[in-house]
């Protein structure tokens, strides 16, 4: 099994290594092209009006200057001998619940994967902001090698992916696995914080306050505060499909004609 590694947080992220780690567990065909800056809250951008330098940094082991998307499509497209079986995005530094995915390089990265037609899996450890040792990978790393052997031999529809978060606690508190839907929180909780620099000039930077708790029943978000191993399933296709024969009916121009 050919495996291909990406992230949004860069070639020298901690948990990029620790993804490779257990990606070996799995496979000794293990290749890694991840974004040579923080590419975190890029979601699905793709780099077109400049060029992608990209860095051999050791055997099969690449630094891109670009997306977690660019690194996929490099990786299929011109690095890699052949197709990969598998992309694993991540390790995250944390986690990739309900809205954010939409924000998340790391969920892009999985995507692009499953649009190229690739089993892919998105990975992200949860940890609390104000731990200033950071995530602990080694959650993740005690529970991934048998979680991803299921997930691999689980038959997945094309134009899917799963979405894989590791809740913060010690290893052998985790208390299991959950199949998740994407959470919804009660409010988006994003803030502007505006500051000024040495000069008396302005700036501005986005952050997160109070989001209040999922308003979704079996959410990754509740998994992941009580304790559990998120696992959700996504489509990329985000039409609302209970929608469509509404809204034709109320375009309907009155002559039986959509």
């Amino acid at each position: 099994m050919r495996i291909l590694i990406t992230n949004d947080d860069g070639i020298h992220s901690p948990g990029l290594a620790a993804l490779e780690r257990i990606a070996r567990t799995l496979s000794d065909d293990v290749w890694v092209i991840a974004p040579e800056t923080d590419q975190s809250g890029v979601a699905h951008s793709l780099t077109l009006s400049e060029p992608l330098r990209l860095r051999k940094i050791s055997e099969r082991h690449y630094a891109l200057r670009g997306t977690p998307t660019d690194c996929v499509i490099m990786g299929l497209r011109k690095v890699l001998p052949g197709a990969p079986d598998l992309v694993l995005s991540g390790i995250n530094r944390g986690q990739n619940l309900a809205e954010d995915i939409t924000y998340s390089g790391t969920v892009a990265g999985a995507i692009e994967g499953s649009l190229l037609g690739i089993r892919s899996i998105a990975v992200s450890q949860a940890y609390n902001w104000t731990d200033e040792n950071g995530p602990d990978y080694g959650i993740a790393e005690a529970h991934a090698t048998e979680l991803f052997r299921k997930l691999i031999d689980f038959e997945l529809p094309p134009f899917t992916l799963l979405n894989v978060n590791f809740p913060a606690c010690p290893a052998d508190e985790v208390q299991g696995v959950k199949v998740t839907v994407q959470g919804h929180h009660e409010q988006s909780g994003l803030v502007v914080d505006e500051r000024k620099d040495g000069r008396g000039n302005p700036y501005f930077w986005l952050a997160f306050r109070d989001r209040g708790k999922s308003i979704l029943e079996n959410s990754d978000l509740h998994a992941i505060e009580d304790g559990y191993i998120s696992v959700t399933p996504l489509r990329i296709d985000l039409t609302a499909h209970d929608m469509v024969g509404q809204l034709a009916s109320s375009l309907s121009d009155g002559t039986g004609q959509d």
